[in-house]
């Protein structure tokens, strides 16, 4: 399996050429780490297991990890370790969301349920989470715990995701919390990882599982908003996906609570299913585009950030931490 060159996950303005370097030079390592860990000695197995790590990505996750690693000791080989099972549980976790989704297309190449089937690619996320325990397992008992208990959270967001908002429960606290499971659990985790592996105090430690499901959190309301907002094209995404799948995403929520009798038509749209209605989802669109509920999801979502900015203040200063301040906004400021 020959990896794409990684592409670096999102502009950190101002953060210095030395530290870049160092950044690329972990992330070349953790490329690597991860081509030897997905071969295998059969083919096929290997073709599969390396389908959509061959296919590039952003790598956020292991970024955050060698981030994290610099505000402690520096990345070694249990950070680089760390962050290639931190991005293989990631990629597991693709395969899994492609066969549910049905969906055809994966960092611009044929999803792998799409290049083999459902069962493969299924069975493919399962050996994938293997390889990532397995990973994981060489680095210490704490991290074998906290692996697991990452897991569990990441499939218990997907589920209630899954499943329509318990009458009685506020839907924005819904929403938000299954993001937290889903995807700030990981994220969380590949924070609280490099300031492990690199000998940072358990206050670090802390902060930065802190911050980690912060960044999660709004990484996954920008998205949200980006398939809104953005026209076809313009994110290298397909505008309405979340429309077309049903999921009320935040600015979804805020105009369902809306009482202005001018928006009885997008409510009558967002009730509709709109799965295979191509004029209902452009339509459900370009009302939400001037609704005041997703200028709203929009602000929650800075603001969210903008906490996860906060957490770093007992820092001291470094370039470090000036990058990871930069970060929190630039995973809202994006546009793919």
């Amino acid at each position: 399996m020959t990896m794409h060159a990684t592409p670096p996950v999102l502009t950190i303005p101002g953060a210095t050429p030395e530290l870049m370097a160092r950044l690329g030079d972990g992330l070349a390592r953790v490329d690597a780490f991860l081509e030897e860990v997905v071969d295998h000695d059969d083919p096929f197995i290997a073709q599969a297991s390396g389908h959509l790590a061959a296919a590039g990505g952003k790598r956020f996750r292991p970024l955050l990890t060698l981030l994290a690693a610099e505000l402690g000791g520096g990345v070694n080989d249990d950070v680089i370790r760390a962050a290639a099972g931190v991005e293989l549980t990631h990629l597991a976790s693709l395969y899994h969301d492609d066969v549910m989704d049905q969906a055809e297309v994966r960092r611009g190449v044929a999803s792998a349920n799409a290049a083999f089937d459902n069962s493969t690619a299924i069975l493919v996320g399962d050996l994938l989470f293997g390889k990532a325990s397995e990973i994981v397992a060489q680095l210490g008992a704490d991290a074998v715990l906290i692996q697991a208990q990452t897991f569990v959270r990441l499939c218990t967001g997907q589920i209630r995701d899954d499943r329509p908002c318990p009458p009685g429960t506020d839907p924005v606290d819904y929403y938000l919390g299954v993001l937290a499971d889903k995807t700030g659990a990981l994220i969380a985790t590949a924070g609280r990882y490099g300031a492990m592996f690199s000998g940072g105090s358990p206050a670090l430690v802390d902060i930065m599982r802190q911050y980690g499901e912060k960044i999660g959190v709004a990484f996954q309301l920008a998205d949200d908003v980006i398939d809104i907002a953005s026209e076809t094209g313009e994110s290298g995404k397909t505008p309405g996906t979340d429309l077309r799948e049903g999921v009320d995403t935040l600015a979804v929520i805020r105009a369902r609570a809306s009482q202005d009798p001018a928006d009885a038509r997008l409510h009558e749209l967002l009730d509709r299913d709109l799965s295979h209605d191509d004029a209902g989802v452009e339509e459900a669109l370009a009302l939400l585009r001037t609704h005041a509920g997703l200028k709203q999801a929009r602000e929650e979502t800075y603001a969210v950030a903008r906490d996860a900015q906060r957490l770093l203040d007992p820092l001291p200063d470094s370039p470090a931490k000036a990058a990871l301040q930069a970060l929190a906004m630039g995973v809202v400021d994006r546009v793919g």
